[in-house]
């Protein structure tokens, strides 16, 4: 199974922070955001990693390289100087993203969901499948429903989208090159009964703000400190 993760936003509630550096080159524990997703990805038994760059995305590519040093095969797709937004990056990553399916995370999150060797998602009928998170303070509302394995967009017990999904390119049939969100092509393939998901209860973060950002620094330094 092939990965993407995504970075190419310019992290405005981030500023001034990413002003100079982009946001998944932070560092939360020891390590940039985006490393994590790498060290987690390689765990798993992934091998083919693809990056999408817009702002400042050649000090992604520096610090990153080809992916050797954590065993990946790295390769960039570059957006230029405005991203495409989510929906746009993913579509213009599809040819480096081979005929089945393929995940995507977001670079600006931190997480323990742990991708298992071997998982191929979604199911042949399904065009994605999310994982879910319970909804944290700045998103109480959620996003969608999770029920018996099948994503919905029931008012009921709603979830957050943890920005961690798997696809396939079937999703993008209708689209076109260009900039557009994810949002509307999940919630049309699950009104169609064609998303699965699970629910994720452990830790998830949204590194959206400075404030959300040293808090998860501290906690992990913390928690490293402890370690034998």
């Amino acid at each position: 199974m092939r990965a993407m993760i995504l970075a190419a936003g310019r992290g405005e509630r981030m500023r001034p922070l990413t002003d100079l550096t982009p946001k998944p080159l932070l560092q939360v524990g020891g390590k940039t955001l985006i490393e994590h997703h790498l060290v987690a990805l390689a765990s798993a038994g992934v091998r083919d990693v693809v990056i999408n760059l817009a702002w400042q995305g050649q000090q992604i590519r520096a610090a990153l390289g080809e992916g050797a040093r954590w065993g990946l095969s790295i390769r960039y797709t570059d957006e230029g100087a405005t991203a495409l937004e989510t929906g746009g990056g993913i579509f213009n990553a599809l040819p480096l993203l081979g005929n089945g399916p393929f995940l995507v995370v977001n670079g600006d999150i931190w997480t323990d969901w742990q991708l298992r060797p071997g998982l191929e998602l979604p199911a042949r009928h399904d065009l994605a499948h999310l994982v879910l998170v319970p909804n944290p303070a700045h998103n109480t509302r959620g996003d969608f429903n999770l029920r018996d394995g099948r994503v919905t967009e029931k008012s009921d017990e709603r979830y957050t989208f943890s920005g961690i999904g798997f696809y396939r390119a079937e999703l993008f049939a209708q689209c076109s090159a260009g900039a557009f969100k994810l949002a509307p092509l999940l919630r049309a393939a699950l009104q169609a009964g064609r998303v699965s998901g699970e629910l994720h209860p452990g830790e998830w973060y949204d590194i959206g703000t400075p404030e959300r950002l040293a808090w998860l620094d501290a906690r992990l330094s913390k928690r490293a400190v402890r370690s034998p």
